[in-house]
């Protein structure tokens, strides 16, 4: 996913170390698996260790945030960014006045709150913003941002468009300000385990990945309440259009925004984010080629014109960190099975699975001697075969390990959320760089636009994993 040397590869490096995942168990396969052997034997779970040592993250320099952008998401951002030592809550902003009135509900009359997101960013007591608005504002205001001096923590995706993406690329560069993407999974811990396991050779080499994130609810399925006071008095809805299409005043495309084109990207930039996230952060790939998606809208029909089901398909091309392979993708807003979510990494000798909490790796490695269907062959034919095969692959006795390995989550883990967001406020102290940047966003979110456009397309889009384009 990024070059050979990065600052960004080194950050997450140090972050890997943090963890107590990275060192000698990623040079040999045994020595990876040979802690947690008795533990899969009996059938037990191996915790991860979860080195607690975010010294450099202390409240030795306090970091003073905003909000931009206070509906559901960017409350859970802000609340989990206050359990980091030394953040504090300056002021939020929305475009809906009742947002505002939570905000102050939640965190004190004495935060500012406006409207105008310019406001927050002339501020100079200000020192980082959080960008959860939709998709279609996320360019703009992390661009105004980062030039007024701002850190900005983007919800993903980081950008609806990929010539926006380019434009924050540019802007983080020519500014120096951290800027972090908000798909939390590239700081979990189970991620990490992952990765560890992937480049100690447990699995052999990987073949074929799959991911899902299925769902059977209405919140789920983005059918989010509309407030009862919600009208053209209470929201500014001129500026939340922005750059999409003039619109008269519709409650539900701005409470349900996910839903509609024009403010969001769906499933694909919505979920399928968070799975390349992930299996970009294990392989360190910089991303697939070529997309195709399909899907439909079966059952939420609403007015969206999303899809609530949408199945895609990456290929991936032969790099000097991972062979070639495919990734399968799949969101369903309609399973009756009651959802559930799983990535899943299939190599040539085994699998690894993550689960919400869990790491599972299942070790199936290939017989040297490939076996034999000679029962067909007359009998002469079948006594010099098995001379041979005998002389190629004599019998020798080995011992064999277990085949399953389960690692969970330690029970005082905050979750990746938290790691985030130590992470993104630690690059911010020490003016190091951070673990999931524009660049890296990019590669994340690029090929799901890709599917988009294959989905209502019809057709094959072909992605640039390096220079971070859509061809054709």
């Amino acid at each position: 996913m990024r070059k050979q040397k990065s600052n960004t590869t080194n950050s997450r490096r140090s972050f890997l170390k943090t963890l107590g995942v990275a060192g000698a168990a990623a040079t040999t396969a045994p020595a990876a698996l040979a802690e947690t052997a008795k533990a899969a034997e009996v059938g037990a779970p191996q915790y991860l260790n979860l080195v607690k040592s975010h010294a450099s993250t202390a409240a030795n320099e306090k970091v003073r945030i905003a909000l931009i952008g206070t509906g559901g998401m960017g409350i859970g951002d802000t609340q989990t960014a206050l359990m980091v030592d030394g953040v504090e809550m300056v002021a939020a902003c929305d475009l809906y006045d009742g947002r505002l009135r939570r905000a102050k509900e939640l965190w004190g009359d004495q935060i500012m709150t406006t409207r105008d997101y310019r406001e927050i960013i002339e501020r100079k007591d200000i020192d980082a913003v959080i960008n959860a608005t939709t998709d279609h504002w996320h360019e703009k205001i992390s661009s105004d941002a980062m030039r007024k001096g701002k850190h900005v923590y983007c919800e993903k995706p980081m950008v609806q468009k990929v010539a926006d993406g380019h434009t924050l690329i540019k802007v983080s560069k020519e500014t120096g300000k951290v800027f972090q993407v908000g798909s939390q999974f590239a700081s979990s811990i189970l991620v990490s385990k992952a990765q560890e396991l992937l480049k100690a050779g447990e699995i052999g080499e990987i073949v074929f990945a799959e991911a899902q994130y299925d769902r059977h609810s209405a919140m789920g399925a983005w059918q989010y309440s509309v407030p009862p006071d919600a009208s053209p008095q209470t929201v500014d809805w001129d500026t939340y259009l922005g750059s999409a299409p003039k619109r008269p005043w519709d409650p539900l495309r701005f409470f349900r925004w996910r839903n509609y084109q024009d403010y969001g990207t769906g499933i694909a930039g919505d979920l399928y984010v968070h799975l390349l996230t992930t299996l970009h952060t294990i392989t360190g790939s910089k991303g697939p080629n070529r997309v195709y998606s399909s899907g439909g809208i079966r059952y939420w029909k609403d007015g969206r014109d999303v899809p609530d089901i949408q199945l895609s398909i990456y290929d991936y091309p032969k790099t000097d960190v991972h062979p070639e392979f495919n990734l399968t993708t799949r969101a369903n807003f309609v399973d009756g099975g009651g959802g559930g979510y799983l990535v899943r990494l299939v190599g040539t000798e085994g699998d690894l699975s993550l689960g919400w909490d869990t790491v599972t790796v299942r070790r199936n490695k290939f017989p040297k001697a490939p076996g034999m269907s000679i029962d067909n062959f007359p009998k002469d034919q079948k006594e010099l075969f098995l001379a041979q095969y005998n002389k190629m692959y004599p019998s020798r006795p080995e011992m064999e390990g277990p085949k399953e390995f389960k690692y969970t989550a330690p029970k005082d883990y905050k979750g990746d959320r938290y790691e985030h967001f130590v992470n993104f406020f630690n690059s911010i102290r020490t003016n190091s760089p951070n673990i999931e940047d524009a660049t890296f966003g990019l590669r994340a979110c690029g090929p799901t636009q890709c599917g988009n456009m294959s989905y209502f397309q019809k057709k094959i889009v072909g992605w640039d994993p390096v220079n971070m384009q859509i061809l054709g």
